[in-house]
């Protein structure tokens, strides 16, 4: 706890040095000649007097309030997406710096989201983070480039805001190659309806991992519907329906894989005995809940709202320069999380 009795200059003269010296190392000034010795002097005479910074003369003299504002498109009230609200607060509060968040419907109109960031320029935040549900394209508010700007789980249709996505690709790889490694060379895919990138890049990573690997990627069974439990399951009783039946499946998230667990059970087969599965998300409420526990891949939520929130605060503090990370998106990676819904084919 801080204690507002406590000044700067109680700090200087506990530790023995200038005022200068202790504001150039609470206030993190890159440039000042301070030993690594004298800077963590300084910090630990000031955390044990409580000594707390005057946040209003912080801001009158820096023009920052520490505010960051967070535009959650759904996010906020979905639990495995919320993680990357979770990632940029514990992110910003490591700086020093608090999260505003307007939670806003995935359909909501562009004056509407406009609305929502110009309700987080009249608070005066520093910078803005725009969050969606799902990886896709948007079309952004003009005015959110009125302070520094980064997207998260999206990228701007007109390229122009820095941006953090999840590697669509190289998690689909590493599922396809999962499968693979385990012995298996009919495996079909259960994938999305919806004309997002991560329906396109999935199965074009699907194909291209079979193809390296000798196979036919481009002659795999694929089926497509809506990427809820119904839709898994109704794709997974057609493709095993099917002349050559694949002995593993790749579902295109862990909700289809669910429903592909449904069929699979109808149809009398056990996973993974006869039927190997392997997800994408790792939705923790259904990947390790489901039996056997789904293997999947991870979307790195956390990972991402952490980047974009250090990032921002690097170019509101003149630290980096967003500009040329707007040129193409950052890409960070999607891990598998094994589990025991792979085995070898009979």
């Amino acid at each position: 706890m801080s204690n507002k009795n406590v000044g700067i200059k109680d700090v200087a003269v506990a530790a023995g040095v200038s005022v200068t010296t202790v504001s150039h190392v609470l206030n993190e000034v890159s440039y000042a000649r301070v030993s690594p010795e004298t800077r963590d002097k300084v910090r630990s005479v000031a955390e044990e007097l409580g000594y707390g910074p005057n946040r209003l003369a912080q801001a009158l003299r820096t023009q920052r309030t520490g505010m960051l504002g967070l535009v959650s498109e759904e996010i906020a009230t979905t639990p495995h997406a919320g993680r990357i609200i979770l990632g940029a607060d514990e992110a910003a509060k490591a700086r020093g710096y608090n999260l505003m968040i307007i939670n806003t419907p995935g359909s909501a109109s562009l004056e509407s989201r406009q609305a929502d960031v110009q309700a987080l320029l009249e608070r005066r935040v520093d910078g803005i983070l725009y969050a969606t549900m799902y990886h896709r394209n948007v079309e952004l508010p003009s005015n959110l480039g009125s302070v520094p700007s980064v997207l998260v789980d999206s990228v701007a249709t007109a390229g122009n805001i820095a941006a953090v996505i999840p590697d669509e690709d190289g998690g689909a790889r590493a599922a396809v190659g999962a499968l693979l490694e385990a012995g298996h060379t009919q495996i079909g895919f259960i994938n999305n309806t919806d004309d997002v990138p991560a329906t396109r890049e999935r199965l074009h990573a699907f194909r291209a991992t079979l193809n390296e690997a000798g196979l036919d990627g481009d002659g795999a069974p694929v089926e497509s519907e809506l990427s809820e439990v119904q839709g898994g399951y109704e794709a997974t009783l057609r493709i095993l329906s099917g002349q050559d039946r694949p002995t593993a499946l790749f579902c295109y998230n862990d909700r289809m894989a669910m429903g592909a667990y449904r069929a699979a059970a109808e149809l009398g087969l056990t996973i993974p005995a006869d039927l190997s599965v392997v997800g994408f998300d790792d939705q923790e409420l259904i990947a390790a809940n489901l039996y056997p526990g789904l293997t999947t891949v991870a979307l790195p939520h956390y990972e991402m709202g952490a980047w974009a929130a250090e990032h921002l605060i690097d170019a509101i503090e003149g630290k980096a320069d967003l500009d040329p990370l707007a040129l193409h998106p950052t890409i960070l990676g999607c891990p598998l999380v094994r589990r025991d819904s792979i085995a070898a084919p009979r």
